[in-house]
């Protein structure tokens, strides 16, 4: 099989020495379609002024709160893959994120054109979603259903926990807020998607009686203050609710037989919780039971190799909470050096798309057959 990958990082501060160098690893033969997650460090009217005049092929990126690359994690620079030989990518930008009907219309209608004049080709489709917005549900939920259900994974850019604002790269030198890039890639290698999470649902059930989705705002759970609820379930008083207790008690959904991660941001003053998703009310959560992350993450590549038994290339959105849990653990080397081994390459995220859904504390992944 004709299929080739490159591998591309710098840890470079200046944008200019940074793309270049880049661009040493990815040339002279370019990829057809080029991955870049990048610091928000950077000059990004220069770092994207710099991508378009050295690549003529697609590129899609965006800013990260860190990395994922044949090192593991970095924490800084710019990191990127190139997908060679027998790929096609077709990008769309969406922008602004408050009117996208219409250009939604426009991707499923040509995701509908190129799969009936290709329709032995595998395709997936790559979501990068500014990761400040709070519209994630909403569109991967309306991309997901108008695009013919082909499977989706996505990552909301990052700007290194700093919450004030992250950027997708529009593939014509400029990085954008209050947009998203949906990249369609075909190839006729084999693909899989997948999620893995280290959170299952808890014994505990807890019923969400008042929330704004709008806001990612729970109100009440159980018909009280949710922020005094959580903390009694938990054995702790409101005054002990930490980020540190938030990231390691998530709440869980679960659909069908499948958990999805609801993580909690932050107690309000009025007892409310702030979370990274949308809840809605009358919803069933549980608070969620920490399994091992690395036997986790063994288990679902081993689901993977049933399809694909030795995968090119795992391209990863791994949210920023698990990272900080591994750090925390001093996991973060142990599970970095997996990433390396299984070739995954990719960033970490405040965010995470699986098909229609937006989760939190999950790991989305495609794995890419081909030698």
């Amino acid at each position: 099989m004709n299929f080739q990958i490159r591998y591309a990082s710098s840890e470079l501060t200046d944008p200019v020495l940074a793309v270049a160098e880049f661009a040493r690893q990815m040339l002279p033969a370019e990829p057809e379609t080029i991955l870049f997650f990048c610091s928000p460090d950077y000059d990004l009217n220069i770092l994207g002024r710099e991508m378009q005049k050295t690549f003529r092929c697609p590129c899609i990126g965006c800013t990260s709160s860190g990395q994922i690359g044949t090192h593991g994690f970095q924490h800084s620079g710019l990191l990127g893959l190139g997908l060679s030989a027998n790929f096609r990518t077709r990008s769309f930008v969406i922008h602004p994120l408050t009117d996208y009907s219409a250009t939604i219309a426009e991707i499923a209608e040509e995701i509908r054109r190129g799969s009936a004049a290709s329709p032995n080709l595998q395709r997936f489709g790559l979501l990068l979603i500014d990761g400040l917005s709070m519209a994630e549900e909403r569109l991967i939920a309306n991309l997901y259903q108008q695009t013919g259900n082909i499977p989706v994974i996505g990552g909301s850019a990052g700007d290194d926990l700093r919450f004030e604002k992250s950027y997708v790269y529009n593939g014509e030198g400029e990085f954008l807020s209050d947009a998203a890039v949906f990249a369609v890639i075909e190839t006729s290698s084999p693909v899989e998607i997948f999620k893995v999470q280290h959170f299952e649902p808890g014994e505990v059930e807890l019923i969400i009686t008042e929330a704004d989705p709008e806001k990612r705002l729970i109100r009440e759970i159980n018909g009280e203050p949710a922020g005094q609820v959580y903390a009694e379930s938990l054995g702790i008083t409101v005054a002990e609710l930490t980020p540190t207790v938030f990231s390691r008690n998530p709440l869980v959904l679960s659909l069908g037989d499948e958990p999805y991660v609801r993580s909690i941001q932050k107690l309000n003053d009025d007892l409310s919780l702030t979370c990274y998703c949308a809840i809605e009310e009358g919803l069933i959560v549980s608070i969620g039971i920490a399994e091992d992350p690395l036997e986790t993450f063994n288990q679902a590549l081993a689901k993977v190799h049933e399809t694909i038994p030795e995968p090119a290339v795992i391209i990863g959105c791994d949210c920023i909470l698990r990272r900080l849990q591994f750090e925390q653990e001093e996991l973060d080397q142990q599970i970095g050096n997996f990433m390396v081994q299984n070739r995954i390459v990719g960033f970490s995220t405040y965010g995470e798309q699986y098909n229609g859904l937006h989760v939190n504390q999950t790991f989305t992944g495609v794995a890419i057959g081909g030698k």
